[in-house]
């Protein structure tokens, strides 16, 4: 098995995406080989020796790239270190932030099979002109949480340096005996 660490997301406007770069970059800096990849573009796991995941929750619920590569990978998921990381709340309201852990925890018991070394939640990014349909949907009703929400960024980028830069002990994988 190679020594490599697997670096993959599933992300549709690209905030994911830029979240997984910096986790690659910082786990690099680490002294880490690492490989940054779409979750849609990963057809084997055997090359790697850990594997970080990242996901975006979109109305309670991982992105379906997310839940294919749980389904497709599950075996050899469970053979290696994993870490995790979501990006969810829009904003800094704490009721947000407890509302999204909460639909995380439910995610979370639906692969309860998966036991990552590391689990972190992020918050997101939100542009309603990037919206394409039928997302764009969702602003154009008062009843929807994203109705008249203006763009924002809640993404903590010191949070984020930091949590990837203390995965790097976690993600070695256990000595054979």
């Amino acid at each position: 098995m190679s020594t490599s660490i697997l670096v993959t997301y599933a992300s549709r406007y690209g905030s994911t995406k830029e979240v997984a770069e910096v986790v690659a970059a910082t786990l690099r800096e680490q002294g880490l080989t690492v490989e940054l990849l779409p979750m849609r573009q990963v057809t084997a796991l055997a090359d790697y020796a850990a594997v970080v995941l990242g996901a975006p929750l979109y109305i309670g619920h991982w992105h379906k790239d997310a839940q294919k590569f749980l389904a497709k990978h599950r075996e050899t998921l469970t053979q290696r270190p994993v870490a995790l990381f979501t990006l969810g709340p829009l904003g800094k309201d704490e009721k947000e932030w407890e509302g999204v852990r909460t639909q995380l925890e439910q995610q979370m018991a639906q692969v309860a099979w998966l036991k990552p070394v590391a689990q972190t939640l992020f918050g997101g990014r939100y542009d309603p002109a990037r919206l394409r349909f039928p997302d764009n949907l969702l602003t154009w009703f008062p009843a929807t949480p994203l109705h008249q929400l203006p763009a924002g960024d809640v993404r903590d980028w010191a949070a984020i340096r930091a949590w990837a830069g203390g995965l790097a002990a976690q993600l070695q994988p256990a000595p054979a005996r």
